[in-house]
């Protein structure tokens, strides 16, 4: 039924736990995944001039870091398992977005993520990424809770 899962991170540990469920779904359907991170784009609003072109440089190689240690989570995981992976990143505002148009381009025919992932105040305002995705994609949505 499904070939090839999308598998969106953001490196919380709901998000790591939805991930290793996906893989083990993915090994027991013989599918294939792509692990997928939007890489945010970092907000300087109004203080653009206070801040110095170093920093931003530190804070935006910190973010790829991160990133980059989640995709490479998602491919151990996938090679431990035995499952066909490959990674994608992209720079967005808008996660969401990010995340259905990757399963478009990518031809993924499910996408499988956590239920949520920042909290507090950021998760308020910010709201549900999944949710969201729940609510735009076309592609099917299997939510891990």
């Amino acid at each position: 039924m499904f070939k090839h899962i999308l598998l969106p991170t953001d490196g919380s540990p709901i998000s790591e736990a939805a991930m290793r469920k996906g893989i083990q779904f993915a090994k027991t359907i013989n599918a294939r995944v792509t692990g997928f991170c939007v890489v945010p784009v970092l907000p300087y609003v109004g203080c653009e001039a206070d801040i110095g072109m170093e920093f931003k440089k530190q804070a935006e190689a910190a973010v790829q870091a991160e990133v980059n240690k989640n995709l490479l989570a998602i491919e151990k995981e996938a090679k431990e398992a035995g499952v066909e992976c490959e990674t994608a990143k992209v720079k967005s505002v808008q996660p969401y977005e990010a995340i259905i148009e990757a399963a478009k381009k990518k031809e993924c025919d499910l996408i499988i993520m956590a239920s949520h992932g920042r909290r507090g105040v950021e998760g308020l305002l910010l709201g549900s990424e999944t949710q969201k995705v729940l609510t735009h994609s076309k592609i099917p949505v299997l939510v891990y809770r």
